[in-house]
C-alpha cells in the first residue's frame, strides 16, 4: 500500500481537501490517504465548514476527517508528503531526520508548475471564491498525482 499525506498549517482548509480529492481519485484499497497541519491549532476537530461545502459541492465527503498535527513519525509513515506552501515545506523539512526524509517532501503545485515553486493560497481568511480557487487548483494537481500513482502500480 502506498501511503500519502497532503500538509498545510492548521489541517483545516488546504490539506483536508487535497487528502478527500485524492481519495477521490485512487483505489483506498491500494492507497491511504491522510492529512495533517505544522500548527497544532485545531487538533481533534472538523475542516473549516467552507472546506466542507466546497468540498460537498463537488461530491467529496470530507467530514469523516479530524485536524491532526505532523509529527516526525510521520516520515516513517508515509511514502509521499505533499505541502501545500513553501512555508509548511520549510516546517516539514525543519522535522526532517535524514535525506531520506527529506526527499518524501514535495509541493503540490509542483505537479502542475513544475519547479516554479507555487503556493497554493490560504483560503482561510478569503471569500468562499478562494476556497473554490483552491479546490480547482488541488482537483489539477490530485489528478496528476493519481495518474502518476496508478501508473506506478501498474509497472
Amino acid at each position: 500500500m502506498i501511503r500519502v499525506l497532503m500538509v498545510c498549517l492548521g489541517n483545516i482548509c488546504r490539506s483536508p481537501l487535497a487528502e478527500g480529492i485524492l481519495k477521490s481519485k485512487v483505489n483506498s484499497t491500494t492507497f491511504f490517504i491522510d492529512s495533517a497541519g505544522t500548527g497544532e491549532y485545531h487538533i481533534g476537530g472538523l475542516p473549516d465548514k467552507r472546506s466542507i461545502a466546497v468540498a460537498e459541492k463537488h461530491l467529496v465527503d470530507i467530514t469523516d476527517q479530524r485536524c491532526r498535527q505532523f509529527q516526525v513519525s510521520d516520515f516513517d509513515n508515509f511514502d509521499l508528503i505533499y505541502v501545500m506552501d513553501n512555508s509548511n515545506k520549510r516546517n516539514v523539512l525543519k522535522l526532517a531526520r535524514n535525506e531520506k526524509d527529506k526527499a518524501k517532501v514535495y509541493l503540490i503545485l509542483n505537479e502542475i508548475f513544475p519547479n516554479e515553486n507555487v503556493d497554493v493560497p490560504d483560503p482561510y481568511h478569503d471569500s468562499e471564491r478562494g476556497f473554490e480557487n483552491v479546490y480547482a487548483m488541488l482537483d489539477k494537481a490530485c489528478t496528476i498525482i493519481a495518474q502518476k500513482l496508478n501508473d506506478d502500480q501498474t509497472r
